[in-house]
């Protein structure tokens, strides 16, 4: 009997994919932090493992560095999960030797078990190029982008002692093919299986049924703890009580990303995914606290509560490139734009308030993000002016600002600004408040169009 070990500090997560696994016959244990999981694996010797790489004690890179320097675990199937706004993690972790990186926030139970049972069978052998996440791009290199700006050069991938393992892949929901138990489109080697009976596929959709009511049915519960953790973060002058809340915070977050990306609810994990890792930042680096990212986390978790209207589960992703920046300095414009492209959410980015104005009448955006000291035009009197045009009369107006003193508040509110956010700004933070943005708007015209 295959033995499955599930290292994964989200205890709901880990029970679904455990009741999951013992269904279809697999043997499984679990361990809800990275350095227990690491002593697991040298003594329970599982088959197979899956592994989050948010691990508290011992990250997830670091055990698969770890387990693939020794020689009985260097082919040992390892599917890993990671948050896709964290590019440099999955780089990490394919140098490593994982076997498949997988997008925690978007594929179904389904997904995983296929994925891993094709590992397991052996038809997997044959190496497939690693795919890039469509969700959290790397920072482009063409000449006209960020070339020689240090700010933006990727981190280099580490290495790891010892032979990587055979099989190496980067999933996607849109790479498996759930009809078939193998990786579908992204098939590392070729997969023979029959498709799956409709028992089998009758018996996946009343569990994803089920699991949607579950989630449904917590998401009270959900937002009142997540609302106490943030009163005790931005309401507190006790630092050692606010960094706990913000732990407390991150955590339930954390989980959430996991549970609504099992449930289905794709654009509520969609959301939570950078949330969570605006979270962790600024969980390490504390000197990044201030009335801009309090002020985002506080709006963040009411957004949440308007997507929990919902209890339909969305199947596919937010995004969209319909998006204006404006902003005469090249680097802050540039930043932007990054900011974006983590968030899958391209753009259009111009220097002149004037040009802006004239795409602005001739175009509908999902959001627009205006600078404020610009020559010609500022961008209080362009937010004026993009008010009163029949195609952005309702588009979300963003100010990215280092005047962030009341008056300005007051002259953004004034001229029709949605949102204020200050420089220098953290990449995670503006993509946080572009994803309420747009993800709104879309929530917005489907209940229109019911």
């Amino acid at each position: 009997m295959k033995k499955i070990l599930i290292i994964e500090d989200d205890a709901i997560v880990a029970h679904i994919y455990r009741s999951r696994l013992e269904k279809e016959g697999y043997t499984v244990e679990v361990c809800e932090d990275g350095q227990a999981g690491f002593y697991r694996i040298h003594e329970f010797h599982p088959s197979a493992i899956l592994l989050d790489l948010m691990l508290p004690k011992m990250n997830g890179v670091d055990i698969l560095k770890k387990i693939r320097a020794e020689g009985e675990f260097r082919q040992t199937p390892v599917v890993v999960f990671t948050n896709a706004y964290v590019p440099n993690m999955i780089q990490e972790a394919m140098a490593a030797g994982a076997s498949l990186v997988c997008n925690k926030a978007t594929l179904t139970p389904r997904q995983v078990l296929d994925a891993l049972a094709n590992l397991l069978s052996g038809a997997g052998a044959v190496p497939a190029p690693a795919k890039i996440l469509p969700i959290a791009p790397a920072p482009p290199t063409s000449p006209t982008a960020r070339r020689g700006d240090p700010l933006f050069q990727p981190s280099a991938p580490s290495g790891f002692e010892g032979s990587p393992p055979p099989q190496r892949g980067f999933v996607t929901p849109d790479d498996v093919d759930s009809s078939r138990p193998g990786l579908g489109r992204a098939a590392i080697g070729k997969v023979s299986k029959q498709p799956p009976s409709v028992t089998e596929s009758s018996e996946d959709a009343a569990f994803q049924a089920e699991l949607a009511e579950a989630f449904n049915s917590a998401k009270i519960d959900t937002i009142s703890n997540l609302r106490k953790h943030v009163h005790g973060f931005t309401k507190t002058a006790d630092d050692t009580v606010r960094m706990q809340a913000l732990l407390g915070l991150y955590r339930k977050v954390h989980s959430l990303t996991g549970s609504a990306g099992i449930a289905g609810f794709t654009a509520v994990s969609q959301f939570t995914a950078a949330l969570e890792v605006l979270l962790k930042e600024l969980y390490d680096k504390p000197k990044n606290i201030n009335a801009s990212t309090m002020r985002t986390v506080v709006y963040s978790v009411d957004f949440l509560a308007e997507l929990f209207k919902s209890n339909t589960p969305q199947s596919e992703p937010i995004s969209t490139s319909g998006i204006l920046v404006v902003d005469d300095e090249i680097l802050s414009r540039r930043a932007v734009t990054y900011a974006l492209e983590k968030a899958n959410l391209k753009c259009v980015s111009v220097e002149d308030p004037l040009v802006a104005l004239q795409l602005a009448t001739e175009n509908a955006y999902d959001l627009i993000f205006l600078d404020v000291q610009m020559p010609g035009l500022d961008g209080f009197e362009l937010c004026s002016k993009i008010r009163a045009l029949p195609t952005n009369k309702t588009t979300p107006v963003i100010f990215v600002t280092s005047l962030t003193d009341f008056k300005s508040r007051a002259r953004s509110s004034l001229s029709g600004g949605t949102d204020l956010i200050a420089k220098p700004f953290m990449f995670i933070e503006l993509a946080v408040k572009a994803l309420t943005h747009v993800i709104r708007g879309r929530v917005v015209l489907q209940k229109m169009a019911a």
